[in-house]
């Protein structure tokens, strides 16, 4: 047993200083509240009865403090009996005399009364306070009573409350020992854990580590896959062009090869004439037009491609149907037919020529109105001043100089006043177009620089003629020269836009 165990409570001593305390507590009660029944009645009779006096001596003195109108009963008598006048004159000094200090008595006493009210109105709370602290100590001394039987009570308890105090205390320091023990056991198991869990993070820090490694060769497969599919979606639809333009050739040949042998058989034995051989020569003219079509898909872009850029001329186009009273929109070399769709999506009327036969018949499966024309031919078979504008993209970078000039004066006889004419073509200040790029099309004769078609279209007639360079190389590769990036990454295109006046 350790040193607090060896030291018991002393119980009895305890509960015999209770008991003295509480008796000694009892008899002051008692001898407060004797006292106060014994001296209270005593002390309020006497207090009664000073004020009594004093209040007469008040009354006394309030009517010896009033003004004097009557001549003393006790001064009527000789040598004071004087006359009525005599008396009230004497009076009247009199009052006149004593004002000042009748006054000052009126107020003592005043002061005095008020105190005496006052006096007995402290007297009766004192009594009331005196009755209230008289059953407060009845009340306190009953609860002392009741305190005192239960101490008696539980003194009578003592013994088997030192027991059990012991017994528990025993208890207590064996459950004490044993939840040390339950502690040290803990401890160590939380230890074991730990050593355990750290092993198990490490472990997981591994497998994520893997984890994320196949996570990001799974990655690059899917990127490798993703790209694969493009490729093989791209090849596919290729070939898929291919295989129509392929078809289309199939088609061409085979109806070029019906010709000729229809016209000889309707010949024979007679010799083809010099007009029957023409016809077939130029029907030959149209046997690559498929693999043209082919090459505007590889190089030139998308059909949505196209169209986006073309909205650029909306603008324009619309300031010129204005201005000539709705009238309509001829292309020349209308190809596939974007612009022609543009334009019809937003109500205006157009038409279009082409002299390849493939992206007319593609024109007209898209419901568009193209026609299989030389432009030349069509546009001097057009009534004059009868559009709104003409429009030529990509074309005049295949005619010569004659046939430059003749597009832009055909142009300027059949549009009306207002109209508009608007030539794209490569842009040749972009040294990569220039040098190559714009070579890529075999058919291409001669880049034209901006300001020589400027000058053409001015020279010919055409008003307020300007340039509009176009589709400049996003990627700058790099390059952080101003002049560089100009001339190299520059715009690839531009368009000449003039008007009839």
């Amino acid at each position: 047993m350790n040193e607090e165990n060896e030291t018991k409570v002393n119980v009895d001593e305890i509960m015999h200083k209770i008991r003295e305390e509480v008796v000694k507590r009892r008899n002051y009660s008692q001898l407060k509240r004797l006292t106060n029944q014994s001296t209270l009645p005593s002390i309020k009779n006497h207090h009664n009865a000073t004020i009594e006096l004093i209040q007469g001596l008040l009354n006394n003195a309030q009517l010896r403090s009033e003004t004097r109108t009557k001549w003393p009963d006790n001064l009527n008598k000789f040598p004071f009996n004087l006359s009525k006048n005599i008396q009230k004159i004497i009076l009247k000094i009199l009052n006149f005399i004593f004002k000042d200090q009748r006054e000052v008595n009126y107020n003592i006493i005043k002061a005095l009364q008020e105190s005496v009210a006052l006096n007995r109105q402290l007297i009766e709370e004192i009594a009331t306070l005196n009755l209230q602290m008289e059953r407060r100590l009845l009340d306190i001394e009953t609860q002392f009573k009741n305190m005192d039987n239960r101490f008696g009570t539980a003194y009578s308890r003592v013994p088997n409350i030192d027991n059990y105090v012991n017994s528990s205390i025993s208890s207590f320091e064996k459950q004490l020992n044993a939840v040390t023990s339950r502690e040290k056991q803990l401890e160590e198991d939380l230890k074991a854990t730990d050593t355990r869990l750290q092993w198990m993070d490490d472990r997981l820090n591994k497998v994520d580590t893997h984890l994320q490694g196949i996570k990001e060769q799974l990655s690059n497969v899917n990127s490798h896959m993703q790209a694969t599919d493009e490729r093989l979606q791209q090849m596919d639809n290729r070939h898929f062009r291919n295989d129509n333009y392929l078809k289309n050739d199939l088609i061409q040949q085979k109806r070029l090869l019906m010709m000729f042998l229809e016209e000889a058989k309707r010949r024979l034995p007679e010799p083809f004439d010099q007009q029957q051989l023409q016809t077939f020569v130029n029907e030959e003219q149209h046997l690559l037009d498929s693999l043209y079509t082919a090459f505007e898909d590889r190089f030139r872009g998308s059909r949505g491609e196209i169209k986006n850029r073309l909205t650029t001329y909306i603008p324009y186009i619309e300031k010129a149907i204005a201005a000539t009273e709705n009238a309509a929109i001829i292309d020349i070399g209308c190809g596939r037919g974007e612009w022609l769709e543009l334009l019809s999506e937003r109500g205006m009327k157009s038409s279009g020529v082409d002299i390849n036969t493939t992206m007319v018949q593609y024109c007209q499966e898209k419901g568009l109105d193209a026609a299989k024309e030389d432009g030349l031919l069509y546009l001097r078979n057009i009534e004059a001043n009868s559009l709104a504008g003409l429009t030529a993209f990509h074309v005049i970078e295949h005619l010569s100089l004659q046939e430059f000039i003749s597009l832009i004066d055909e142009a300027l006889r059949v549009i009306r006043p207002g109209g508009i004419v608007i030539f794209e073509t490569p842009n040749p200040e972009n040294l990569i177009v220039g040098a190559c790029n714009f070579y890529f099309d075999p058919t291409h004769r001669n880049p034209i620089p901006p300001q020589t078609a400027q000058f053409l279209l001015e020279n010919r007639g055409l008003c307020q003629v300007e340039i509009i360079r176009l589709h400049p190389i996003n990627d700058d590769h790099g390059l952080d020269n101003k002049f560089l990036k100009d001339i190299l990454l520059g715009c690839q295109d531009y368009a000449v836009i003039g008007w009839k006046s």
